[in-house]
């Protein structure tokens, strides 16, 4: 890989991880329009510490909080009622079944799932079921405020143990290259009535261990037997780029959905997908183009 790709590839890892259009996809995508072999796994797990310490940074003091309350709760049965004593154990219980199916399906990850046309479909499936949960809300906003069927939408003071264990296995979804990891967890968290800031500020928060975790368990692959063409020190190149671009992305989009719906989101991701499957059909593109796929 040389420096330029990588800065490239930094470059789409900041400004696509919080949208919810996928950025392991777009990473694989841009790679292919290039003609540039896939950077793989190991390079987009790694290059996304960056991205994920842009999100300590923004969300400091709510971390910082967390965490505090979280250590209260070890010893203090009254503090495990705050919040954010909540919010930290159902966090840590949210993430395991990323965990647990991530390192199950490592080779499958990393190998068959990289296939274009399985990108194509993550991306026109999770766009569709983000549309229509954002019809639920705008419907409900429509009809009178912050409302959904069953009473009010929910922000994350009403986060319960329920609710946790469903927006991890969303969040486990983002295991299929095209999904999102931000998208299937803030859709999930729209169609368990979540309003759009809450749902997106919680997908933030319970992707930062999953994502440092598969960044520190790929590290050693990066220059490795599986990843020779991607080095040192393209990929801190990619991952420093990814880190700053990022921030000025999350500022803008938490921004953003106070206002607006993920619509644009949706109709992008559907037309990409649409797009991607004309040119496999077409025979214009490889679905396994630059991919080591079926080896191991």
């Amino acid at each position: 890989m040389s420096w330029f790709e990588s800065l490239i590839l930094g470059l789409v890892q900041g400004l696509t991880e919080f949208l919810p259009i996928s950025s392991s996809a777009h990473i694989r995508l841009v790679a292919v329009a290039a003609g540039w072999e896939d950077p793989g796994a190991a390079f987009t797990a790694v290059s996304q510490i960056g991205t994920e310490i842009a999100i300590l940074i923004y969300f400091r003091k709510d971390i910082l909080r967390i965490v505090t309350a979280w250590c209260r709760s070890l010893v203090s049965s009254e503090a495990r009622r705050e919040l954010d004593a909540r919010i930290g154990w159902l966090v840590i219980v949210g993430t395991i079944p990323i965990v647990v199916l991530g390192v199950t399906f490592k080779d499958t990850i990393e190998g068959p799932f990289r296939d274009l046309r399985l990108i194509a479909f993550s991306f026109i499936v999770l766009g569709v079921a983000l549309g229509i949960a954002d019809r639920i809300v705008a419907r409900a906003e429509s009809g009178g405020g912050k409302h959904r069927a069953g009473g009010p939408r929910k922000g994350l003071e009403q986060l319960n143990v329920r609710d946790g264990i469903f927006f991890g296995l969303w969040q486990a979804l983002a295991l299929i290259p095209g999904m999102s990891r931000s998208g299937v967890t803030m859709t999930g968290g729209l169609f368990l009535g979540y309003d759009r800031a809450s749902a997106a500020r919680y997908s933030f928060l319970l992707a930062i261990p999953a994502v440092l975790g598969s960044g520190v368990y790929e590290i050693s692959s990066i220059g490795g037997e599986e990843a020779s063409h991607v080095s040192w020190g393209p990929t801190i190149l990619a991952t420093v780029v990814g880190g700053l671009v990022g921030y000025a992305v999350i500022a803008w989009f938490m921004r953003f959905i106070e206002t607006r719906s993920f619509m644009p989101f949706v109709y992008y991701r559907v037309a990409v997908g649409v797009l991607i499957l004309v040119l496999v059909g077409l025979g214009v593109l490889d679905p396994l183009a630059g991919a080591e796929v079926g080896e191991g």
